[in-house]
C-alpha cells in the first residue's frame, strides 16, 4: 500500500505555515527577517554577541531609531535575543538565538553569493 492511500488525517488549512499566505506568521517573520536593516544585523550578530552601539557601528549607515526597531522585531521574532547585563553603568547585549543562527547562515550564504557576483564584475571592469 503506498502513503497517499493510507487515510491519516490532513492537518487543517489555519495550521499550515504558507509564507505566501497574506495571515500567516511565518510570512510576517519572513517580512522581518529580509528588510535591510535586519538581514545586515543579523548577519553582524553571527560574528557574536553585540552591544547596541557596537552592532550600529558595524552596521553602516543605520540609525539609533531603525535599529532599535529593528532588534525588537527580531526579538519578538525570537530571531535575537537581549540581554541586560548588570553592572554599572548598565550594558545591553545582543546575540542570536538558535534559530536566528539557522537564518543568519542562510544570509550568510546568499550574501557570500552577492558579493562573489560584485568582485567578479569588479574585475572584469563592470
Amino acid at each position: 500500500m503506498r502513503n497517499a492511500e493510507i487515510d491519516e488525517p490532513q492537518p487543517s488549512v489555519e495550521l499550515v505555515a504558507d509564507v505566501f499566505a497574506r495571515d500567516c506568521e511565518s510570512r510576517a517573520i519572513f517580512d522581518d527577517v529580509t528588510s535591510k536593516w535586519a538581514s545586515l544585523a543579523l548577519l553582524a550578530l553571527l560574528e557574536g554577541t553585540y552591544r547596541f552601539n557596537a552592532l550600529r557601528r558595524r552596521v553602516d549607515g543605520v540609525s539609533d531609531k531603525m535599529l532599535s526597531q529593528t532588534l525588537q522585531a527580531l526579538d519578538h521574532d525570537g530571531l535575537v535575543s537581549r540581554e541586560v547585563v548588570d553592572v554599572i553603568p548598565a550594558r545591553v547585549e545582543y546575540e542570536l538565538t538558535e534559530l536566528g543562527r539557522e537564518v543568519a547562515i542562510r544570509l550568510r550564504s546568499l550574501a557570500d553569493l552577492l558579493e562573489g557576483v560584485v568582485s567578479e564584475r569588479e574585475t572584469r571592469g563592470g
